[in-house]
């Protein structure tokens, strides 16, 4: 008796059931593992929620308009003397964006304090590039206090988890302060190198009672250089009225921020070379998944794109703002209410400016 169709339909349909498991299996791996942080951070707003969002202070400002005016605009009052400023840092080599800070906030702040590791977040020995260039910071130097860290270098491949490691150093930029001469009253301003803070910014936190005594700033993010705004999610830098509770943080410490308040320029260097180092350095380096990441040729056409160095979706925990941000960041072809310092010398940081992708290998 001949087996009726159906019967043979259900052999030849598990056949073809494992035949594809056997397929799909080792390609959802080998996807997986490719593109894994991808499809993670495409899901994300499905298993992550946002933090809570800030209570956001408007920032007044224009030309000509007298302080006494601005304080009160702010709903602050003026102060018959200015406080001190004591702009901390945490350097590693971003030896163009130290320039540009130092020259654009040296009239504002009192001591600029720099610590600096011989080694990076990930153990690599490094150089002290700071002490290597001071020379060139020479017209600050009655303002800087300068400091280093002895890192942990990596041994065997294994490492301390890098962001230990900069949370370590920073917990270090707390004792350089206090030899720095910081006492209860001042203004601390808490950020990395290339988070820079306007300078009327501070002329309202050195001039204005009645701030709170601590604060987000709200920095403008640029990618690149300033031809690449990305929007205004930068906030980890911070204002901070000294007292004998305030240590040294680069994370969320208060639920306020003052809106508008400078500049956020991510991987603003002017050689590739910089920009390897930073992706192998800092305390991101995993995301550094393939060899070819490191590419000069690589590097040079995603910085003049506007693309993601690491290939990656936007940090976004609504598809709406993930979806919006998706694709390369758009140019703007303004190069107005940036730093000062950066405009008087458009030439020398060319780099940094609108149709000014191109980089030089070292």
């Amino acid at each position: 008796m001949a087996p009726q169709p159906w019967l043979i339909s259900r052999r030849k349909f598990p056949m073809f059931l494992s035949g594809l498991f056997v397929l799909l299996v080792p390609m959802c791996v080998i996807g997986g593992f490719i593109h894994g942080q991808k499809i993670s951070y495409f899901f994300r707003p499905l298993w992550d929620n946002p933090p809570a969002p800030f209570t956001s202070i408007p920032h007044y400002y224009a030309e000509n308009v007298s302080m006494d005016h601005l304080c009160h605009l702010h709903g602050w009052s003026l102060r018959s003397q200015p406080r001190r400023i004591f702009d901390a840092i945490i350097f590693s080599h971003e030896l163009d964006m130290l320039d540009i800070r130092l020259h654009e906030l040296y009239p504002y702040v009192s001591k600029f304090v720099i610590l600096e590791s011989n080694t990076t977040f990930t153990g690599i020995p490094k150089p002290l590039f700071f002490a290597l260039n001071k020379g060139r910071y020479a017209f600050a130097k009655e303002k800087i206090v300068h400091s280093t860290y002895p890192g942990t270098v990596a041994v065997g491949g294994s490492h301390e988890d890098p962001f230990v490691l900069e949370s370590k150093q920073r917990g270090a930029m707390n004792a350089l302060l206090r030899h720095a001469g910081i006492v209860n009253g001042d203004i601390l301003l808490m950020s990395d190198t290339d988070e820079i803070p306007s300078p009327h910014t501070l002329k309202l936190l050195r001039w204005c009672d009645g701030i709170p005594p601590i604060m987000h700033l709200e920095l403008r993010h640029y990618m690149y250089s300033f031809e690449f705004p990305v929007d205004y999610s930068s906030w980890r830098a911070t204002a901070h009225i000294f007292g004998p509770r305030t240590h040294y943080r680069h994370s969320r410490q208060t639920n306020v921020i003052f809106s508008d308040s400078g500049w956020h320029c991510s991987f603003c260097f002017r050689n590739i070379s910089e920009f390897v180092f930073k992706m192998t350095a800092y305390s991101h380096a995993d995301r550094v998944k393939r060899k070819s990441f490191l590419s000069h040729s690589r590097i040079q056409d995603i910085v003049c794109k506007g693309d993601d160095l690491y290939d990656m979706l936007p940090e976004e925990y609504s598809f709406k703002e993930l979806i919006k941000k998706m694709g390369s960041i758009p140019r703007s072809a303004s190069a107005v209410h940036l730093p000062a310092y950066l405009i008087q010398n458009a030439d020398k940081f060319k780099f940094l400016l609108p149709g000014g992708c191109l980089r030089t290998p070292q």
